[in-house]
């Protein structure tokens, strides 16, 4: 461990000569170091050449700087692990008080007690080292924060951004989807790639927790289902083979609740399997919403050997099929209250004539509305898809 730097100003030559003595053993052993001035002036002068110095000792009474006027500079140099003991006669109270009012740690009086100073400066150094770790986890709170930052641009990265993202099919549907994380990462992800020219596959999901585990999760849970979904010729086994990858490596009880679909591009008709996940909404061309059946399989990840099933539901012109996570009907005003189904419903029956981008952002509009300013509790997630 590094010496603790000392700085005694005073203009009093036997001080240096006191000091050296009284404190021989710490200085030998490497405990303290210590540097020596004979007033404010040549005081600034050696702090400017050694900034880790943590302590000063300095008088009050000296020529061309005073204490109090070094003890004014120390403060500019907004150092929180800087310490100042003020030494001064013991009829001095008033500036003694002057130096203790602008920041000064503590004060001695001449005689010194070096025994009392002793206490004195192992109490600074105590404060000092309180200082340093908490200076210590800021840093590491602050490059958490950037690591943050970048794994949120990296999830959000790996998510499709591209809209519309199958402009050859441009006249036959519409896509758009948002995720909005409640924490600088999320857990929920939407998902969609065209498996062969006339299938497209769908995916939303929703990964327990929040927060880094959940994000770390949910791109392995993205990459796992996208691999099979290009692989298996059904919905229903798409889930199966990435239920059977999730389960083999799933750590700490994580599952994932997920809606995968494979949607026809030519007929309308879409191949589902619904595990765990939110029923979604169908949004027929003339304004009524129905929601799709309940989930008829169990969540992704919590046990092997799971058999999924599989529904189809037919997307007529300009029907559009939405889908989403609970952070949407689940957001919460200041009240405590939920946006739920029925608010979600009424957005959707007024947006039967509009595109994709138009529902979502309507969607996200009234959410943000809706909870007029409360902390969002989870990720909101939505993926609309329309057929032309």
């Amino acid at each position: 461990m590094a010496a603790i730097k000392i700085l005694s100003v005073d203009d009093e030559a036997p001080m240096e000569l006191l000091m050296k003595q009284y404190f021989r053993r710490k200085i030998r052993n490497g405990e303290y170091e210590f540097l020596f001035a004979h007033n404010g002036l040549e005081a600034l002068a050696i702090l400017y050449n050694n900034p880790d110095i943590e302590i000063i000792l300095s008088d009050i009474n000296m020529p061309e700087m005073d204490g109090l006027a070094l003890l004014a500079k120390v403060n500019e140099m907004r150092n929180p692990a800087l310490r100042v003991i003020m030494v001064s006669a013991y009829g001095d109270m008033q500036n003694i008080r002057q130096a203790m009012n602008n920041g000064a740690f503590d004060f001695a009086t001449k005689p010194i007690d070096m025994d009392d100073l002793a206490c004195t400066i192992e109490k600074a150094i105590e404060q000092i080292n309180y200082v340093h770790e908490a200076q210590k986890e800021h840093s590491q709170l602050e490059s958490l924060k950037r690591d943050l930052t970048t794994a949120r641009e990296i999830q959000q990265y790996i998510l499709p951004r591209v809209f519309p993202p199958f402009p050859e099919d441009s006249d036959k549907l519409d896509i758009y989807a948002l995720m909005h994380a409640a924490k600088d990462v999320g857990g929920d992800f939407y998902d969609f790639f065209r498996i062969d020219d006339d299938h497209i596959a769908l995916v939303m999901a929703d990964v327990c927790g929040k927060g880094i585990t959940a994000a770390l999760y949910m791109a392995v849970s993205r990459t796992m289902i996208r691999s099979k979904g290009a692989q298996c010729h059904s919905a229903s086994e798409c889930l199966t083979e990435s239920n059977r990858l999730l389960a083999a490596y799933s750590m700490d009880c994580m599952f994932i609740t997920v809606f995968y679909a494979v949607y026809n591009t030519k007929t309308g008709l879409v191949s589902y399997s619904n595990a765990g996940h939110n029923p979604p909404h169908l949004l027929h061309a003339n304004g009524t919403v129905e929601e799709l059946p309940a989930p008829k399989n169990i969540i992704l990840g919590a046990f092997d050997g799971i058999q999924y099933q599989e529904d189809t539901l037919q997307l007529e012109q300009g029907d559009t099929l939405v889908m989403f996570t609970d952070g949407v009907t689940e957001a919460m005003n200041p009240d405590n209250e939920e946006f739920g189904i029925d608010r979600l419903d009424s957005i959707l029956g007024n947006m039967a004539g509009k595109n994709c981008q138009e529902m979502v952002e309507a969607v996200k509009a009234g959410i943000d509305g809706f909870v007029d300013g409360a902390e969002q509790s989870d990720d909101i997630t939505m993926l609309a898809l329309k057929r032309i």
